[in-house]
Formats: C-alpha cells, structure tokens, sequence
C-alpha cells in the first residue's frame, strides 16, 4: 500500500526551529517527525511513502536518499500551497488503488491495521480516523451511524452547531475514485472533500483511544517527546530520571537529548538538539533548545523556542516566545 504524507505546511509553530530544518526532518528521539507518522502503519503494509510537500522539499528529499529506512520514499512538490485537497490530488498521477493519507505531524496510538480491516469490510471510499475531546469547536467533527457510516461531517463548527465530540484526527484510508470528486485547483479534504463524501454515504469512521497528539506547537512536541518515551518508540538510546539520552546520560529530568550534549544547568521537561550546552546555573523548563545553541550561567528560560546555534547571555530570563 503507498502511504502519503501531507507536509506542505511551513511550520510556522516551530520557529525558529524550522527556519532551517523542515518540521517533517525535526528529530523526535531516535526518529525524524516523518518517519514517527509513517511507523503507524506495520511495515509489511508499506510499498512506498509519498511525501506532498514544498517547504525545504530538497532537504527532505536528500535526506531519504540517504536514510537507512524501511521503504522507498517518492517527493511530490507543491510548489505553491494547494491546501490539504489540493496537495492530495497533485499526488494523483502517482497514486493506484487503495492507499493510506496522513497529515504531516500526528503521533498517536492509532492500529492502521484495524483500521484497514474495518475499512476493506464497508463499502466506502474513505475511512477517517476519529478522536474524541470536551470541545470539538477547532476540528472538523464527524457524527457516525451504528455501523460506523459517517453521515455528517463539518469543520471548526461554532459551539451551537456541535453535534458530536469526535473529531478528524487526520489520518485516512482512501481508494484512488476519491480522486474523482477532487477540484484540480487548490482545496480543503475537510471543507470540500469529506462533506461530499459523507452525503453519498461512501465515508466511514474509525474511532479509537490511546492519545492523539498534533505535534505543530512546542507544547504538543514536548506531549509528543514524552509519549514516545513511555511508549518505548525508539530503537537506540537510553532513558534515566524519564530523560530519553541518544548517548552520554546528563542530569536532564522528563526530556528528550540528543548527541553532544553538555548539561551542567536545570533542565526539565525539555527537548534538546544536538550540541545544545546549558551551563551551570541555567534553568531550562518547557523550552526547545535548537542544534548547538549555549544558555549561559544563570540564565531561566521557560516554555522558549531557542533557534540553532543561538546564545542566550547569562542571566538572562525569559517565560515564552523565542530566541
């Protein structure tokens, strides 16, 4: 099966972090952020991954060329932003069949196998994943019959227009017919797509529980970081005091460190890149902390995207934003 991955966002959240690296290149442990969406899918079931991109897509495809990974990567630029639709259906020459659609920054629990199986019994075009919330009011909601038939779907309704809490959590299963009620031109899956779908009944949903996170944000990457450690979803490194280390262990507590790495400050619930040093007297929580960037002596820094290769001067404090 081919799987595609919508990664034609900026990743504007993540500034300044992806000034430089791509968000689909972003290290989550021992992983790029790409490659943890795409291990959701068992390894047997993958013939090749589809990325739909044309932020830094030469840095992505580069990447790949050179990766050790388990399937054959194939970049499809955007070269002007399509919107969620309009990315899918550039990928349309190179699509065939049945196949699995992703947005470019999910990490979650989700058993695409089930999720397949389900989906090979209805006769549907689409299969959604589902995730419930409290408040539904910035996704697109999704109401199900009894046999997991959608039969409404509408996106970021106001708070008297919900009439479910399960929500589009970004991840599909779709024959390559859905093509044909695609617009050529630029469009929204959410807004132009799966609404039609869902009137003629050919769209089902998946509901299913464990976590759901959409990595975009710093606070959300940081969920994602400490989910994939207490799941166990690296192959390398090692974790101690809930820290997951790609190599010599520091006294960082609750983060994420890569190689190279000096730790001689506070640090927690935190992730940092390789290189980054965070010397004595420094308080480092919430924070990213970008390739080789230096927090000096006493400097605190809290919920702060640090860029690569940045400096923060000593005593310096700052609760958000970015440096």
């Amino acid at each position: 099966m081919q799987v595609v991955v919508l990664a034609g966002g900026i990743g504007s959240r993540l500034r300044p972090w992806t000034n430089d690296i791509p968000k689909p290149l972003l290290p989550m442990l021992d992983s790029t952020l790409l490659e943890r969406v795409v291990e959701g899918v068992p390894s047997d079931l993958v013939d090749e991954v589809i990325v739909a991109g044309g932020y830094k897509i030469d840095m992505i495809r580069d990447y790949f060329r050179k990766a050790n990974v388990d399937f054959d990567v194939r970049i499809v630029r955007e070269d002007e932003p399509l919107g969620t639709g309009g990315a899918l259906g550039n990928c349309r020459d190179v699509l065939s069949g049945r196949f699995a659609c992703f947005n470019g920054d999910i990490v979650s629990s989700l058993d695409v196998g089930m999720m397949l199986e389900q989906h090979s019994s209805m006769n549907v075009k689409g299969t959604l994943a589902l995730w419930e919330v409290e408040d539904p009011t910035r996704f697109g909601i999704v109401g199900l019959d009894s046999e997991n038939k959608v039969t409404q779907f509408k996106e970021k309704p106001k708070p008297e227009e919900v009439f479910s809490n399960l929500i589009n959590a970004g991840s599909y299963i779709l024959e390559d017919d859905v093509f044909d009620i695609m617009p050529k031109e630029k469009h929204s899956l959410e807004r132009d797509v799966f609404p039609v779908l869902a009137e003629e009944g050919s769209l089902a949903g998946f509901p299913f529980e464990g976590y759901f996170i959409d990595a975009g944000t710093p606070s959300s990457w940081h969920e994602a970081v400490l989910r994939c450690i207490e799941e166990k979803r690296f192959k390398t490194g090692s974790v101690s005091g809930g820290t997951w280390h790609q190599g010599k262990h520091t006294i960082a507590r609750n983060s994420m460190v890569q190689d190279g790495c000096i730790v001689s400050g506070e640090v927690s619930h935190s992730t940092l890149l390789r290189d980054a040093r965070i010397d004595s007297g420094a308080v480092v929580s919430n924070c990213l902390i970008g390739e080789g960037a230096v927090i000096e002596s006493d400097a605190r820094l809290t919920n702060v995207v640090v860029g690569h290769g940045s400096v923060v001067p000593a005593g310096h404090i700052q609760s958000e934003g970015t440096i």
